[in-house]
């Protein structure tokens, strides 16, 4: 079996004629997602070990509970989750925008899904294109 990548980028073209900026961007981290082996954040349940995908829209600093705590919200086309990094006031290379694969166990607090101290790799922002 052939690759998915041309009909994928022949879809965002036709697409792209007549379609939303929004969408296209969803669909192109949702692409690429799938192409690095990346669950949709949607598709995430409780207490699951995951890998995910997407870019950050938000970078907060928040402290809990007199701890520093990075906050960042990652998207990646389906939903949005929120990733914490305790003990941290900033990382480089962390900022809106930022395109990173993320991985860790995710917790759903008051519906909202999160993400305690992840592992996480940052892409390159043309990797996708």
């Amino acid at each position: 079996m052939g690759s998915d990548k041309p009909a994928g980028l022949l879809r965002r073209a036709f697409r792209g004629l007549a379609g939303d900026r929004e969408q296209q961007d969803a669909e192109v981290l949702r692409d690429f997602a799938q192409d690095c082996g990346a669950r949709s954040i949607t598709g995430c349940h409780d207490r699951e070990m995951v890998t995910l995908f997407g870019t950050l829209r938000t970078i907060t600093f928040s402290p809990r509970g007199g701890v520093p705590a990075l906050e960042g919200e990652l998207y990646d086309g389906t939903g949005t989750v929120k990733l914490i990094w305790l003990g941290r006031r900033k990382i480089a290379g962390i900022h809106p925008g930022s395109e990173l694969i993320a991985s860790g166990r995710i917790g759903v607090v008051d519906g909202d899904r999160v993400m305690f101290n992840p592992r996480y790799e940052l892409r390159p922002q043309a990797a996708h294109g």
